[in-house]
């Protein structure tokens, strides 16, 4: 929100992979637009958007911001011609607004991964981010991977892996991220299975905050299919809503970074002594609900 709050007071254009809310990058769009020609005759208005836009509604981008239409995405086309989109404009402005209107929990998470993973494309070809660099970012599918190796003897046959996956992750990552387990020295090859050889995973200590972002979505996306899938037996969700003070929320995280480290250990430990059976993800969150 502060992000959002400084792109408004800027002297250029909002950028668009700042927002999480379409309704208020229209907003501040049109209030860029106000600025940038208030000292003119005739200032940017409603009806000139519509002009530009190719739409009859002289009124229909405020109903949009506002919140008494949606925006229908045979519309987001024309929408985007007047806010000076290009492709990769375009096809992420229609992801967003598929974010959020989105209804069922389920896609709106599927629509999330899909944004993330245009925000991530876009910096990609605009060299932002390397694309040797991101092929060698240890993915959530890798994690699993290396803690497969408190398994007993897991299979190095991608087929296998993919059943053992649930199919959640394609073959191609599946392949991918064991050649860079190989590569890293992470796991050891022994004929059709594999073991591990360190015990702290490569290559994590500089990931981009974009695509620590993009994995944190994937595994909050893999919870939410659980919670749809999976038996309530198998999975433990819980969640409780309350007021804090940011001293009092500081302490929470505080003692869920602890908890967080202290079960990990835990089970680092049970697993010098003996094999697992399942791998199994645990995610914490907190974050606000109001200003």
């Amino acid at each position: 929100m502060q992000q959002e709050m400084l792109i408004k007071t800027q002297s250029q254009s909002p950028t668009l992979s700042a927002y999480t809310d379409y309704r208020k990058y229209l907003s501040d769009f049109y209030d860029y637009k106000r600025k940038q020609t208030s000292h003119m005759l005739r200032p940017y208005s409603y009806t000139d958007f519509s002009a530009a836009a190719d739409i009859k509604s002289p009124t229909y981008l405020k109903l949009i911001i506002n919140g008494q239409r949606n925006l229908a995405i045979k519309t987001a086309d024309k929408f985007s011609k007047a806010l000076g989109h290009d492709k990769a404009d375009k096809n992420e402005f229609e992801a967003l607004i598929n974010y959020n209107q989105a209804k069922d929990p389920l896609e709106r998470n599927r629509c999330l991964k899909k944004l993330s993973d245009l925000r991530i494309q876009k910096k990609l070809n605009q060299g932002q981010l390397k694309s040797e660099e991101m092929e060698r970012l240890p993915s959530w599918v890798y994690w699993a991977l290396h803690s497969m190796t408190a398994l007993e003897n897991p299979s190095t046959n991608i087929d296998v892996l993919h059943e053992k996956l649930k199919q959640r992750a394609t073959k191609k990552e599946i392949q991918q991220s064991l050649d860079l387990l190989i590569e890293n020295n992470d796991i050891i090859v022994d004929g059709d299975t594999f073991s591990k050889n360190t015990k702290a995973i490569s290559g994590m200590n500089t990931i981009p905050k974009e695509v620590i972002k993009k994995i944190q979505a994937e595994l909050i996306y893999l919870g939410m299919e659980s919670l749809i899938n999976d038996d309530p037996s198998e999975r433990e969700f819980g969640a409780f809503t309350i007021a804090m003070t940011e001293k009092e929320f500081n302490e929470a995280k505080f003692e869920i970074r602890q908890f967080r480290k202290k079960l990990y250990s835990k089970m680092l430990q049970k697993r010098e002594e003996s094999k697992g059976e399942k791998i199994y993800q645990m995610n914490f969150q907190l974050f606000p609900l109001s200003e």
